[in-house]
């Protein structure tokens, strides 16, 4: 796993922790930027050790090389000297070293790739920091300004104005269904009278035909 990827999780695990506690923005910038440092430190240390590594399989190869080069020169005096025996024990070690060293070379080309490489992720982390670093002003005034739009419209009293507002038409349509009754009530109460009256109406007139019979009597009674 890369350093990068390696970093990714971390921010990953630490933002999204951050956030299910509700943090506020700006710690999370820093802390994200505190991480990333951290990282890069390490980066730099595991960098520093890979490159240390590649120091060391390049002086195993010289020295090798170096070593199979004495023993062919050895191989060579003891020709010379007419000990065939001792030339080729020398030359059976040269060729051992010659392995060895060609073996190490293999390995520098294989870890200069991987150092290229994590230097290169290096790097792209340093670029990364510094481009974090100057969006961290911007985030943070993004944050402030978006915070105070917020405590502006608390402030305002919407909120509550607007319950107020929803009381306010509930009393009203309260105090209409009164008037509602109030008006239903008086109609009942012009109604009932009008019957009245027409009651009374009615014994009104039995009454006078009534009086009036009773006059023809006693007039009739008079005559006589």
């Amino acid at each position: 796993m890369s350093i990068l990827e390696r970093l990714s999780r971390l921010l990953r695990a630490n933002v999204n922790d951050m956030i299910s506690k509700a943090e506020d923005p700006g710690k999370i910038i820093e802390q994200s930027l505190r991480d990333m440092r951290d990282a890069y430190q390490q980066a730099r240390s595991e960098v520093a050790e890979s490159m240390a590594q590649l120091s060391k399989l390049e002086r195993e190869q010289n020295t090798n090389q170096k070593i199979a080069q004495e023993y062919g020169n050895k191989a060579a005096e003891a020709l010379k000297l007419g000990s065939e025996d001792l030339a080729r024990e020398a030359l059976r070690r040269k060729k051992n070293h010659e392995d060895l060293a060609a073996g190490f070379a293999d390995q520098v080309k294989v870890h200069q790739t991987t150092v290229d490489q994590l230097k290169t992720q290096l790097r792209a982390l340093e670029a990364k920091i510094d481009e974090m670093e100057a969006k961290k002003e911007l985030l943070q005034a993004r944050s402030s300004t978006a915070k105070a739009s917020e405590t502006l419209e608390r402030m305002s009293g919407f909120d509550r104005s607007q319950g107020a507002l929803n009381a306010f038409d509930e009393m009203e349509r309260k105090v209409a269904a009164q008037e509602d009754r109030a008006r239903a009530m008086g109609s009942l109460r012009e109604e009932g009278d009008i019957d009245a009256q027409l009651r009374n109406l009615g014994r009104d007139a039995e009454i006078d035909a009534e009086l009036e019979k009773l006059k023809q009597q006693i007039g009739g009674s008079s005559n006589s």
